[in-house]
Parts: C-alpha cells; structure tokens; sequence
C-alpha cells in the first residue's frame, strides 16, 4: 500500500526536528513555502502540518507562524479518562459519531509509540464524542491492526475495550497521559461547533495491555469550556 503524501511528509518534518535542523521554539517555515519544498498543494502541507500539531511535535501561534514545540512538565494523574464512564458517573448520555476508519500505514509517531515492526499496518479512527448531544472533544484513535484482526469495526468503534476484554481475551493495563493547551483549528472547529482558535485542551493517551504491549494511542481534542479534568491526590 502507498504511504499517503502526507504522512511521508509528517515523517520527513519529524525527522528534520529530531535532526536538529529546526530547534525547540524555532519558527518552521511558511506553509507557502514547505509546499513548494515538497512539490504539493497548501492542502496536502496543512493535513501534515496539522498532525504534527495534533501530537504535541509543533505548536501553532496566531499571527506568528508554526514552531517547534517546547517540552513540557508533565505529571501523572490517577484515575479514569474514560469518556463514556465520566459521562455517565455525571448522569449525561455519551455518544459518539465515528467520521472516518481506515486500515492504514502508520506515521514516525505511531510507529514509535505502538512499538509497530516494520510493514505493520494500524486502523486510525476519527470520532466526535458527545454528551447529552453537544460536542465535547473530536478524538483520533490508532490501533496495531495484527492485534484486533478477530474484532469488527463495530467492536473498535462502539465497545473497544469490552470487546478487547470479552471477545479477543486481552487484559487491559496502564495507561500514560499527557494534557496540553492548544488552539481550534478551522476542521475541528467545525467539527465540535466551535470558533476557529477557540481554547482546545489537549489529552494523548497511549493504553497497554497487561503485558506491557501497546494496545491503543489516542489524540483528543476538547472544547475547553465544555469539559474540564479533575485530578485527585492521594497521600
């Protein structure tokens, strides 16, 4: 299967930032003039650019430009992010609208954090997850296809982690999260109802099975005015 152009793009981004061509906080070049570099349209560049900013890699300013981003401190939160479960513990119905599936290559970034071998293929998903009918976050889900071949698309999009439980006999284990800040781009402000720029919190997830194998990494997206993460401290 052809990579798609974009993905060979992202690639070649995140391989320039590692290689110290663009250092951490360094403003990227022009959209403008990355598609010329690479011989594509401003369409096919934004779609790059756009999944490197989804994965924490770039950082977009308004009115500045794109740049690499700076590390952050992190701390580990305890407990459940469970979407449905958090709905549900606060009495409001969770939905969820599934806008793409595919079987696909994977990019640097799910290679890396899935632990994928050479020509392994993920199923990438996009999904709006709603509460009570409103949009609260758009969510890009990556799977290791060669570890659901036996589940349906209907068990990865409804009830993943009961069918990963029930049905493909697999325990569930960790899970390691990071939230940042970042801002609506013009597709997932339209995506969630919201105003372009409009103050998105960030969570990236990636879920092991109790072998330590990864099992799932997850990029969400939530409206910052409709959801807020509580964290609690036990000594």
């Amino acid at each position: 299967m052809d990579i798609p152009v974009y993905i060979q793009i992202h690639n070649q981004i995140k391989k320039d930032i590692e290689s110290g061509k663009w250092k951490v906080g360094e403003r990227i070049p022009s959209e403008r003039t990355l598609s010329l570099n690479f011989h594509v349209s401003r369409m096919t560049l934004r779609q790059a650019i756009q999944t490197l900013v989804d994965e924490g890699i770039l950082q977009r300013k308004v009115g500045s430009g794109t740049f690499v981003a700076n590390s952050k401190v992190q701390e580990k939160m305890t407990g459940t992010t469970s979407f449905t479960e958090i709905m549900k513990q606060q009495g409001r119905s969770p939905s969820s609208k599934t806008i793409s599936y595919h079987l696909t290559d994977p990019t640097l970034s799910e290679i890396e954090n899935l632990q994928l071998r050479s020509g392994e293929q993920i199923i990438r998903m996009e999904r709006i997850r709603y509460a009570d009918m409103q949009p609260i976050c758009f969510e890009t889900t990556s799977i290791p296809a060669s570890l659901v071949e036996n589940l349906s698309k209907e068990d990865i999009t409804t009830s993943f982690y009961d069918a990963l439980e029930h049905k493909a006999d697999m325990t569930l284990g960790s899970a390691n999260q990071t939230v940042s800040a970042t801002l609506a781009s013009e597709r997932i402000a339209g995506l969630l109802d919201i105003k372009r720029n409009s103050a998105i919190l960030r969570l990236r997830q990636l879920t092991f099975l109790d072998n330590d194998q990864p099992i799932e990494y997850v990029r969400t997206q939530y409206v910052s005015d409709r959801f807020e993460f509580y964290l609690e401290r036990k000594n």
